[in-house]
């Protein structure tokens, strides 16, 4: 049988059958639509990133101090790593940070087991450092930007900024990243005049708070000033909480909020963002490998719509850079090209 003779058989054969041709074309449009239905939608094609950060911060020191102090020992142990490619490394004031690039088909589990182990290993870091953190990079994909800004009341940004999150994750976005509002210290300043009457240097009260602080990690001693810093980051969070502390002054005791001022204020070197001369806060929406792009810019629009009639006079509210839309417009185009 020639090809000629088995492709009229073929047509023949649905020709005569008209319920078979229609079946099968059913099939295929049921097929196309699960096709279409189960297709994950993204900007980029998903990659696998074989890298693992370690970051660890040490309120109040320079950039020298974190790279003699920090980074470099932290580098001595970790690059003789099984199947490392790269190792890259940056420190700025209060922050170390060093990437690890390893070999394409690396057990990553594996990795980042033996990267924490060799941390913990680490024993002439600072003492003051707080807990390093040591994570897997995970590829993330940004969906869009929400800037807010408060005209009356710009100290509610934070708490509107941490409630705007909560909500948004609850219903199925998948990470937020919220820039602009800075981490917070504990500041206690002591006058001249009341470390003369207390007969104790700087460096000693700030040992004996640090002490008694011990559950949260204490920074270091500003010795610029004649004031001292005891800088927390968890567990005594209130300033209120510092004031009560009881300091021992040779026979006497006394409460540290009695003889100095104890205050939370934003840390120094930090980026702040305004807004028309308002100070802003900026949420920025990520989806996950896996997960479908154009669904996560749904969640943000109904979000968008159940919340914008509730906020409160003076909050404003700007979204941008939706890199959601160029998805839409690229499937648009194709679906244009393919009926025309």
């Amino acid at each position: 049988m020639t090809d000629f003779q088995h492709r009229a058989g073929l047509i023949g054969v649905f020709a005569g059958h008209r319920v078979a041709a229609n079946l099968f074309m059913v099939i295929m449009l049921i097929s196309g639509a699960w096709a279409l239905s189960a297709l994950n939608i993204q900007f980029f094609p998903s990659f696998n990133l074989e890298s693992i950060s370690v970051r660890v911060a040490w309120p109040g020191a320079s950039a020298e101090d974190i790279e003699d102090g920090v980074t470099n020992r932290l580098e001595e142990t970790l690059r003789t790593g099984e199947h490392l490619r790269e190792m890259t490394s940056t420190s700025t004031a209060g922050l170390s940070s060093i990437t690890l690039t390893y070999e394409t088909g690396t057990d990553m589990a594996r990795a980042l087991d033996r990267v924490q182990e060799d941390v913990a290993l680490v024993r002439d870091l600072p003492a003051d450092i707080e807990q390093p953190e040591i994570t897997r990079i995970t590829p993330y994909e940004r969906v869009a930007r929400l800037l807010i800004w408060h005209e009356k009341d710009p100290r509610a940004l934070p708490e509107l900024a941490r409630r705007f999150e909560r909500e948004l994750l609850d219903r199925g976005v998948s990470r937020i990243q919220i820039n602009g509002l800075g981490r917070q210290e504990i500041a206690i300043r002591f006058s001249i005049e009341t470390l003369n009457e207390t007969g104790m240097s700087v460096d000693r009260l700030g040992r004996q708070i640090a002490g008694l602080s011990a559950e949260a990690p204490a920074g270091n001693i500003n010795r610029d000033t004649l004031s001292q810093q005891l800088r927390s980051a968890d567990k005594i969070k209130k300033a209120k909480d510092y004031a009560r502390l009881p300091l021992s002054l040779g026979g006497d005791t006394a409460r540290l909020g009695d003889l100095a001022v104890v205050s939370r204020r934003a840390r120094d070197n930090q980026t702040t963002l305004t807004y028309q001369g308002h100070p802003a806060v900026e949420l920025q929406l990520s989806r996950i490998e896996g997960f479908d792009s154009l669904k996560s810019a749904r969640i943000f629009d109904e979000w968008l719509a159940d919340t914008v009639p509730t906020l409160p006079p003076g909050l404003g509210l700007r979204v941008y850079d939706q890199n959601w839309q160029y998805i839409a417009q690229r499937i648009g185009l194709l679906l244009e090209n393919g009926f025309a």
